[in-house]
């Protein structure tokens, strides 16, 4: 039986690794509309963060209960940042490089922020819990590491690990690392895996901002598909608010479920065509595409990621915002303020 804790009087002080970044920032703009929370953000700001124009969007600065520290945790988190975070109860650890393309063109990068980088924050976590501070570690990872599902298949939480690409080897990686530590440290830690997230203020090298960008400027959409390229790649999207939701929920349920895995499964499984489509026709405009075998030129990319969602239902979590409303504000939010459709050099 699942049951939410009754918080304590005290505040409660949550540090967001990667909060600046696109599906971080919807973390941040979530606790900050539902919580109490002291929020500490932890980011290194590099391209994929585009600064801290998400963070200015969400109107984030205009509250005195957010901090935001700029660090690179391929390095230890040095004493002097780690007393100006301060006590921390909860962890969501988000802070990545997540692109598949840049993995597979030089894998180091990811190896060094994805597995070494989640070493450093572990390594805060466990003298938060040896201080008495820590609650909760939440790892995010990714659908990716289970590898490609084919058709018909869902993966679990602790279904084998095929790795497909440098990325996905990493999140891999970094999740047994993170048993590990709960194993031999004791750190209250949990790993969710997430499928394909979509939103406002996503990065413009990303599908839905790319397709809506080809769509305005009348060009091509290059579609992801199978040899033959007569299937497109599918995927389950979900949007950044269900994620934060779903997030939050772990955090509550009582007793926590130290070492579990859980995964947050959008409710709706949609091929990349379909997707192309269907945000074409939200802008009122007709698509252009061309089918591409992508995975035959570049192995890693995968054709169909799938997880079973069974588990998190089963525990009382539902999406609040079903997958259509999502994506008709998503596109009406970005048409309305083209300037997070450009590429920024």
């Amino acid at each position: 039986m699942f049951s939410l804790r009754i918080k304590s009087q005290m505040k409660t002080r949550i540090l967001i690794t990667g909060g600046a970044g696109f599906a971080g920032s919807h973390v941040v703009n979530h606790f900050l509309k539902n919580t109490d929370y002291e929020i500490v953000v932890l980011d290194r700001l590099n391209y994929a963060s585009m600064g801290l124009d998400r963070l200015r969007d969400i109107d984030c600065f205009s509250e005195d209960r957010v901090k935001v520290f700029t660090a690179d945790i391929t390095k230890p988190i040095v004493d002097g940042l780690y007393q100006e975070i301060g006590p921390i109860n909860y962890i969501i650890h988000m802070a990545a490089e997540s692109h598949v393309d840049n993995s597979i063109t030089d894998p180091e990068p990811f190896v060094m922020s994805n597995v070494v980088g989640t070493m450093h924050v572990l390594n805060f976590a466990r003298r938060q819990k040896e201080e008495g501070n820590l609650n909760l570690f939440i790892y995010f990872s990714t659908d990716e590491v289970f590898g490609p599902a084919p058709e018909g298949v869902f993966y679990k939480e602790n279904d084998r690990y095929n790795s497909g690409n440098p990325y996905a080897a990493t999140k891999a990686g970094a999740e047994e690392l993170c048993i590990a530590y709960e194993n031999t440290y004791k750190i209250p830690l949990i790993v969710t895996h997430t499928m394909n997230i979509f939103g406002e203020r996503q990065h413009p090298e990303k599908f839905i901002p790319k397709v809506m960008r080809a769509v305005m400027n009348d060009e091509i959409v290059y579609i992801h598909s199978n040899k033959e390229k007569t299937e497109a790649g599918k995927r389950h999207w979900i949007h950044g608010r269900n994620v934060a939701h779903a997030l939050e929920f772990l955090l509550n349920i009582d007793p926590v479920h130290s070492g579990e895995k859980f995964n947050i499964v959008g409710e709706k499984e949609v091929d990349n065509l379909t997707m192309a489509l269907t945000i074409a026709g939200i802008m009122g405009k007709e698509l252009k595409y061309e089918m591409v075998d992508f995975h035959s030129s570049r192995p890693g990319h995968d054709l169909r990621y799938a997880l079973d969602g069974t588990k998190m239902r089963e525990m009382g979590w539902n999406i609040p915002v079903g997958f259509e409303e999502s994506l008709k504000k998503t596109i009406e939010w970005t048409l309305a303020r083209p300037e997070w459709l450009e590429i920024k050099k």
